[in-house]
């Protein structure tokens, strides 16, 4: 199987009024859980942050995360579009259409593509909360297609891979995921994976490191 990289372009329109709308409250967050990490991209601290980080970095503890680990030590070098990118995140991530169980396998096959250990090992606990079934993640962890899925699981799969792989979608994989997904869970299903295609970029490039003991799960993937 030859995976194609597809760079995702993102492009988040947000006004003044409707990200104000959504803007967290940041009166009780507990600074003490900040805990940023980083290889090529050190990390920061937060007293010699400027304004728009620090700021940034409140959204992030206040908001659905609750955290700062992740791609977030990078995204803060430009915190005017790292801000937005987190919301954006965070939006498609816990306020999707789509339930956790196919949210979090969308993630797990992006991780899987670029093969991206700190995602993969973030997201796997999510994948098998959320019902995933465990021999189905193991299946995407071989890079193979799995067996015995749910429709809707079918669906996410297929579409999230062909689109993944060849930069475009049949007519017989569009239907499908309309028909099982619905228009509005196809919308999040692409809006999931452009972004977490950013977030493996920034996990990659950074050699983002993982928790102590930890060991990564993702072999490289042949090219066939």
């Amino acid at each position: 199987m030859r995976f194609a990289l597809l760079i995702p372009v993102c492009l988040v329109a947000f006004s003044a009024g409707g990200f104000a709308q959504n803007k967290p409250d940041t009166s009780k967050i507990d600074l003490s859980k900040i805990n940023l990490r980083g290889d090529r991209f050190a990390p920061l601290r937060y007293e010699t942050m400027t304004p728009e980080q620090q700021a940034m970095i409140q959204h992030l503890l206040a908001g659905d995360r609750g955290t700062t680990t992740g791609p977030f030590n990078v995204m803060l070098r430009n915190p005017q579009w790292g801000d937005f990118a987190q919301a954006f995140g965070g939006q498609l991530r816990f306020h999707s259409s789509l339930p956790p169980r196919l949210s979090e396998m969308a993630i797990l096959l992006v991780a899987r593509l670029w093969t991206a250990q700190y995602e993969w090992y973030a997201h796997k606990p999510n994948a098998l909360k959320g019902g995933l079934s465990p021999a189905i993640i193991e299946s995407i962890k071989e890079g193979k297609r799995p067996a015995n899925m749910k429709p809707d699981e079918e669906a996410v799969y297929v579409y999230t891979m062909e689109l993944l792989t060849t930069h475009q979608v049949s007519d017989a994989t569009f239907a499908m995921a309309k028909d099982r997904l619905t228009e509005k869970g196809v919308v999040d299903l692409m809006g999931l994976t452009g972004y977490y295609q950013l977030v493996s970029m920034l996990l990659n490039a950074d050699r983002y490191p993982l928790p102590d003991g930890a060991q990564p799960e993702l072999k490289p993937l042949a090219a066939r």
